[in-house]
Formats: structure tokens, C-alpha cells, sequence
């Protein structure tokens, strides 16, 4: 299972294995703070592609759009927290405020869709 959580939210028990997906580390969060498992940069959107969802040139489905054509050459990157997700919760710990349309919902949906087995 993956799920989607803010960095500014608390752990929880359910959390299983967490891992922040952004590329730039969190305002206001110090590292010994965050309760994470890994930092996973590799999955988060280009600084391009991040800097124009949020400077409103691209919408969220450009965005999404541009983003998921990123995340294809990087099946490998993925299929390691894919395999986390089989064998438990999955947690992606992400800053953005709007909780509805971010990158981590558009990363966990990737994940999902992928295949362990080629």
C-alpha cells in the first residue's frame, strides 16, 4: 500500500516505511527531526518542471503530464519502493501545501502502475 503524507504531519505507527520524495529538503524541518527512512531525490520532478508548476505556467495536468514522461526513465529508481509497498505501507513524505494536486500523489500513482516483473 502507498499513501501520501505531509512532512509537517506527525508519524505515525501506520506509516510503515517513509520515505521524502522531494528534491530540495523541507523549510522549517530540521534533519534529525524528520522521522524518514530514506530521501529518495532521484523521484522527485526536475527544479524545471518543479519551478514552473509553481511559478503557475503549467497546470497540474501539464504538470502531471511532464512529470510522469520524467518518471519514465526511471523504472529502475522506482521498483525498489514499489517492492516496499508489496511487502507493507509505503508512506511518501512530501512539503507542498496543496495536498489534492502534488507530485507525490502523481509518484504514488506511478508506483502503483508499475510492474515488478518485466
Amino acid at each position: 500500500m502507498i499513501q501520501c503524507k505531509r512532512v509537517y504531519d506527525a508519524p505515525s505507527g501506520q506509516d510503515g516505511y517513509r520515505v521524502l520524495v522531494d528534491r530540495l529538503w523541507p523549510r522549517g524541518v530540521k534533519k534529525t527531526d524528520l522521522n524518514y527512512d530514506e530521501w529518495c531525490k532521484d523521484l522527485a520532478p526536475s527544479s524545471e518542471l518543479r519551478k514552473a508548476f509553481h511559478a503557475d505556467v503549467l497546470d497540474f495536468a501539464a504538470f502531471r503530464e511532464a512529470y510522469l514522461a520524467e518518471l519514465a526513465d526511471k523504472r529502475e529508481t522506482g521498483l525498489p519502493l514499489k517492492a516496499k509497498s508489496k511487502s507493507g505501507v509505503l508512506t511518501l513524505l512530501y512539503a507542498a501545501k496543496d495536498t489534492r494536486q502534488n507530485h507525490a500523489l502523481v509518484l504514488a500513482q506511478w508506483l502503483e502502475s508499475l510492474s515488478i516483473s518485466k
